[in-house]
């Protein structure tokens, strides 16, 4: 667990090792093996047989952060107030005034890791672009609850550490000593423990900033009159971008603004409050179910094709240059793969490449340089011929939604391919079955639906057609995984999942506009909602035709079954009698000038409001249920083929909002009684589209979700 060992020159090493494990987490059993260690150094300490400790790892990372399945078990917030605080015991023992202690940082430290890397009196660490290091805890809902908020606030001043920790990045080496979050870096392991040793013989006593008289908060703290004007605009800020539906930040905040106003250690059992009740709250446990044991099994290949080796991408083709294009190029060079982009001209072509120098400065967050994007430039070949596809293991489709088109440009790309290579197809809104048949092997043709935009959405579905085999559905499967997003397998229907399902929220808005109910409040109650935009701004910004084409397909689906949406009287009138058809025209429900847009004056007049005809919350809950009902109608229907993927779909999407969890854990939270229930209630008011499908009864009757 912890190998100790002590040089001539006094200084001990710790070598953090968990068996069984292929990362080191700090969970009980690491906590209480610390203890004898700790009493030991304690000893060699007061003895005078001790200069300085080095703590370090035996395993490719660090120190991954805390035990999740004990956080997402963890329902008694006295055990959990409990647990951290002994934990704080631990980093406070570690940092008090007297031996100095070095992290040798030889991979990730993430979280919980991180947080004892802070507790350290130096840090340094491997200068490796794949080593990661901080504190990403706010994407789970909850925060650092270590002492890592307190820390950093001392470390750095409230404004900083606020930004920081709502960011949750995840840092490079040389990005944390940018920022000041580590003292240095090593080449390699050996010049790692050398300068840890070396910092070590030149430093007789440390302490840290809050163990010392003459040290405070930089930027002050929350009694400075400046500085509480300023936590006041942060949480007005907050609230507007959060709508006060997800705890953490302002858990954040307020412990910040306490935190600075009294002692350290008063400071960090504030800290263990505020962690305490996020971590017991529902929306951390929604968050952690969704967005680590989900997204895990959907990594780990839960709808991945069994029996096929793991395809490695080197080379791919994308046809198509322009805005998608190129950004579907930028992801794959990013990620160390070789792209031949083509167009119908080899300017034309050049274009997209310059275009992607630019998305490469997006692409996921990363912040690359310009050497760097130089580099990846490179691996962009340009052309107009097919021929050089030739040794391209992946062609992918991005031209406009034209079949005719697709059909074309596919056909021409299969004739330079050699046996093994595959080709995907980027289409909205055309069947992946119907553009299969055009090609000489539809088992070898596949949907790949990227979502705009390309460089930052994280989701990507992988689309079987009607021939399409299970190894094209594996290989795609990998590709999306090499590029560095998340692939949900679906089966071709209208839409897909992603466009289907947030169809329906658009349709459910457009709905009450035409019920009366003001287009502000739509648009503000579905933010509310936890959704990113308003559905009539998303109608806008799909285009109403498209809106309308999705509905078409549902009404040809379905064939006598269906009934048509009441939106479709609205979606009707806006694009043939007042021909506003959305941002494109740059005139729908809003009037748009660029990426800017104001709710149509004049849409009022067409559509007039009662503002007290409905209450609010039946408003956010006919917007969350549409989309969730369609949701389950996917799962019983075969389009997708689990709860995890649903779930997943969801959130990365078209951003259901990720506190509840997607959509499948939204009815485990709500109570699958309640919402059947609710759904009676809304069915006897709105009609059909609001029943329950029956997979929601089979599964209440085998077992509550």
């Amino acid at each position: 667990m912890i190998t100790y060992t002590k040089d001539t020159d006094l200084i001990a090493t710790l070598t953090l090792d968990m068996k069984g494990r292929d990362a080191n987490i700090l969970n009980h059993e690491i906590v209480d093996a610390f203890v004898p260690v700790l009493d030991h150094l304690k000893n060699e300490k007061e003895k005078g047989q001790l200069r300085g400790v080095i703590i370090t790892s035996a395993k490719s990372s660090f120190l991954a952060g805390g035990d999740i399945e004990y956080l997402y078990n963890a329902e008694n917030p006295g055990a959990v107030f409990a647990y951290t605080q002994k934990l704080k015991g631990f980093f406070r023992d570690l940092e008090r005034p007297g031996v100095p202690v070095v992290a040798a940082i030889n991979g990730n430290a993430i979280g919980t890791g991180f947080e004892l890397a802070l507790a350290c009196h130096h840090r340094i660490v491997v200068n490796r672009p794949d080593i990661q290091l901080g504190l990403p805890e706010i994407h789970f809902g909850i925060m650092p609850g270590n002492g890592g908020v307190i820390r950093l606030m001392w470390l750095q001043g409230i404004e900083k550490a606020y930004d920081y920790l709502i960011s949750g990045e995840r840092m490079s080496p040389e990005k944390a000593l940018d920022h000041q979050l580590i003292d240095d870096l090593a080449a390699d392991e050996n010049e790692l423990m050398y300068k840890a040793k070396k910092w070590l013989l030149k430093v007789k006593e440390a302490s840290r900033p809050w163990d010392r008289d003459n040290c405070s908060i930089p930027g002050g703290t929350a009694r400075n009159p400046q500085m509480a004007r300023r936590i006041a605009k942060l949480a007005a800020e907050l609230s507007a971008r959060w709508k006060n539906n997800f705890p953490a930040p302002q858990a954040i905040l307020n412990t910040l603004y306490e935190g600075s106003r009294v002692d350290f250690d008063t400071a960090c059992r504030i800290e263990s409050r505020y962690y305490t009740k996020l971590l017991t709250s529902p929306e951390c446990k929604n968050m952690i179910k969704a967005l680590w044991f989900d997204l895990n099994a959907i990594h780990n290949g839960l709808n991945r094709p069994k029996g096929f080796g793991r395809f490695r991408p080197r080379k791919i083709g994308i046809i198509g240059a322009g805005t998608m294009g190129s950004a579907i190029a930028a992801v794959c060079v990013a990620n160390n793969i070789r792209v031949v982009l083509k167009d119908v001209s080899k300017m034309i072509a050049e274009q997209g490449r310059e275009r992607a120098a630019g998305v490469l400065q997006n692409v996921d967050g990363q912040n690359f340089d310009e050497k760097q994007i130089k580099a990846f430039l490179k691996k962009i070949e340009t052309t107009e011929h097919s021929e050089d596809f030739s040794d391209c293991d992946l062609v992918i489709e991005s031209v406009f939604e034209n079949q005719t088109v697709k059909n074309k440009v596919t056909r021409d790309a299969a004739q330079h391919l050699d046996e093994y290579a595959i080709i995907g197809s980027n289409t909205l809104s055309i069947p992946i079955s119907k553009l299969g048949r055009e090609v000489a092997h539809p088992e070898k043709f596949v949907g790949l639906h990227f979502l705009k935009p390309a460089e930052t959405k994280r989701l990507v579905e992988v689309v079987r057609g009607e021939s399409t085999s299970d190894e094209t559905i594996a290989r795609a499967f990998d590709f999306v995984r090499a590029i560095g997003k998340t692939p949900i397998v679906v089966n071709d229907t209208w839409g897909f999942y992603v466009s289907r399902v947030l169809n329906t929220y658009i349709l459910e808005g457009i709905t009450m506009l035409q019920e009366g109910v003001p287009a502000s409040v739509i648009e503000n109650l579905g933010k509310r909602a936890g959704m990113p935009v308003g559905p009539l701004r998303w109608a806008d910004e799909r285009s109403l035709d498209l809106v309308w084409r999705y509905e078409k397909q549902a009404a040809e689906h379905y064939g006598k079954k269906y009934v048509e949406h009441p939106a479709v009287a609205v979606l009707e009138k806006m694009t043939q009698a007042l021909s506003r058809k959305g941002k494109a025209r740059g005139k729908g429900f809003y009037d748009w000038k660029g990426n800017e847009a104001q709710i149509w004056e004049e849409l009022s007049a067409h559509f007039p409001g009662t503002p007290d005809a409905q209450p609010w919350q039946q408003i956010i809950e006919r917007l969350q249920f549409a989309q969730i009902i369609e949701a389950v109608w996917c799962i019983q229907e075969k389009v997708i083929n689990s709860e995890e993927e649903a779930n997943i779909g969801s959130i990365f999407g078209w951003g259901f909002p990720d506190f509840k969890g997607g959509v499948i854990q939204y009815i485990s939270s709500y109570g699958i009684e309640n919402f059947l229930e609710k759904c009676s209630e809304l069915e006897a008011i709105h009609g059909q589209r609001f029943r329950a499908p029956s997979w929601l009864r089979k599964k209440r009757a085998a077992k509550p979700i």
